[in-house]
């Protein structure tokens, strides 16, 4: 079920402006809430994602359609 993990983490690290801009911060931390919140990572998935380079998430956000990102709202925004 890991697979699923990895997909869904992927998707929102994407998607998820809020989620992205917190697992850019403090990556250890957002990905321990992650699994705390019911999803499996194994040894090799969580460290697959900390070598990643920490601009591949915004770049791929930034070239996907505005529509499928969900927006951080803030007191800026309203």
């Amino acid at each position: 079920m890991a697979q699923r993990s990895i997909e869904v983490l992927i998707g929102r690290l994407i998607t998820d402006e809020a989620f992205r801009d917190a697992f850019l911060t403090n990556r250890v931390l957002t990905l321990q809430n992650f699994v705390e919140s019911g999803h499996e990572l194994t040894g090799v998935e969580a460290a697959a994602i900390h070598a990643t380079p920490a601009t591949l998430w915004r770049i791929v956000a930034n070239q996907i359609d505005p529509r499928l990102q969900r927006a951080k709202l803030s007191a800026d925004n309203v």
